[in-house]
């Protein structure tokens, strides 16, 4: 009989719970995982990974419709729609097979099935045949992730309306597209279906695209989207909806009135809700505010017995977030004296262009009182940029005038996504403006342009 007693018992194989359980067994922990539907959680299978699959794809497609701005002749290329889809797929089922690996050659005692939490530390597993497994633990760590919202008027019906994961199924690329929702998920979609000639529009009840992010960040990449095509539509709201065979039709409410729109498909990508019904909460101590469990930075909830991590803990839900969370979780359970997961949680968007933040925005810091420098640098003066033909963007920092703390980053370019770690390592170790502008940048690259705008929030910018 399988082994039923265990140190650390997770609920949720996504990037934050397998994570954990990894490191729990690194630990010399008896460890055990459950996971109710494929390893890697929606991350790996139905979100980050997947996506990015995708917008590869639809960069590749941009860079070849330009390549005559480099001296090359390309005809136009055609697109297989399903065989790009089916890249995206096979992509995730590689990622899983390998998590699925490195759970095994650990150690980590994987089990199939959805896990609810019971009385006296144990948690009970109901496999797909019906079947009931107790388990006992000394600690269990809920990773349960979270699922998209749906809206009252706009049910998923994975037709006409799609979730997130309707959009990365679908073998046929529809003609318009309706995209309700301008935050990281909506605008990587309308991203990629737009490049592709999908007609695509897109709401947002808010005031801007990317509302969450830097203002600047968000002004740019919306003139930048709107050149490549994609309709938006800001401070609108859904009134009324009507799906039919054909497509759907949407009213909504704008300041200059109704307004009428239709579209083959409409992708909801309004949030997400934390994934705790049938968890068994009630059994507990644990306490849950509009269905996110609180935790504190260590994971721990009201019930000392129960720990909870990643998306079903609230925002920001990120992948890499959930991981860190996991980490400091465990190590706290094995009794080392680790650091509480950071607040440093960079953010990243992967549509066209490309964005990445961490640390607080300039509203954020302005609101807090304190005398604050800016610097921007414009990538159309980075040698690299202008080089590899991708010089529209810019990078923004945000630092304490007195302390020279840096308060925020904001990166809007090629690559921002891979460039922005430079300031969350920064962050961390807290240097000031002093360290990073004393830091030798390789030349040349996109990362000269970080430094430049170290520079020029203290006046000392060499390149504009």
């Amino acid at each position: 009989m399988a082994q039923s007693n265990f140190d650390v018992l997770v609920i949720g194989g996504g990037p934050g719970g397998y994570v954990a359980a990894l490191r729990a067994a690194q630990l010399k922990l008896r460890t055990a995982l459950v996971e109710r539907e494929h390893l890697g959680g929606i991350c790996l299978n139905w979100g980050c990974i997947p996506t990015k699959s995708l917008l590869h794809t639809a960069d590749t497609l941009r860079r070849i419709r330009h390549a005559g701005d480099l001296g090359l002749g390309v005809a136009e290329p055609t697109i297989d729609f399903p065989r790009v889809m089916a890249r995206s797929r096979d992509v995730a089922q590689r990622l899983n097979r390998g998590v699925s690996q490195l759970l095994r050659k650990a150690g980590v005692t994987v089990l199939d099935g959805h896990a609810s939490l019971a009385p006296e530390c144990s948690v009970r597993v109901r496999a797909a045949d019906g079947s009931v497994q107790t388990l006992q633990a000394r600690h269990t760590i809920v990773a349960t992730g979270a699922h998209a919202r749906a809206l009252p008027m706009l049910p998923f019906d994975g037709d006409r309306v799609w979730s997130y994961r309707d959009a990365l199924a679908t073998r046929e690329r529809p003609a318009s597209l309706l995209v309700i929702g301008a935050g990281a998920i909506g605008m990587e979609f309308a991203s990629f279906y737009a490049t592709l000639g999908t007609q695509v529009t897109v709401v947002e009840a808010q005031a801007r695209v990317l509302p969450a992010g830097d203002a600047d960040v968000s002004a740019f990449v919306a003139k930048a989207v709107e050149r490549d095509g994609i309709r938006l539509r800001t401070r609108a709201r859904l009134d009324s909806a009507q799906v039919g065979p054909e497509g759907v039709q949407v009213v909504l409410l704008t300041a200059a009135g109704r307004e009428t729109l239709q579209a083959e498909r409409v992708l909801v990508a309004v949030g997400l809700a934390g994934n705790t019904d049938g968890l068994g909460l009630e059994h507990t101590q644990v306490k849950a505010e509009r269905g996110l469990i609180l935790a504190d930075a260590w994971g721990r909830t009201a019930d000392p017995d129960v720990h909870a991590i990643g998306d079903v803990t609230g925002a920001p839900m990120l992948a890499h977030r959930a991981s860190h969370q996991g980490l400091a979780c465990v190590d706290r359970l094995a009794g080392l004296q680790g650091h509480a997961a950071s607040p440093l949680i960079p953010s990243c968007v992967y549509s066209h262009p490309q964005s990445a933040s961490v640390g607080l925005t300039e509203e954020e810091a302005r609101s807090l009182g304190r005398p604050l420098r800016v610097g921007r640098f414009p990538l159309e003066a980075s040698g690299k940029a202008i080089a590899i033909g991708e010089a529209s963007g810019f990078v923004k920092t945000l630092f304490d005038a007195d302390t020279g703390a840096l308060l925020g980053a904001h990166i809007v370019g090629p690559d921002a996504p891979e460039l922005i770690h430079g300031f969350t390592l920064a962050g961390t170790l807290e240097a000031t403006e002093a360290e990073l502008m004393e830091t030798v940048y390789p030349h040349p690259t996109l990362s000269e342009a970080l430094h430049e705008s170290v520079l020029a929030a203290f006046g000392r910018p060499l390149h504009i």
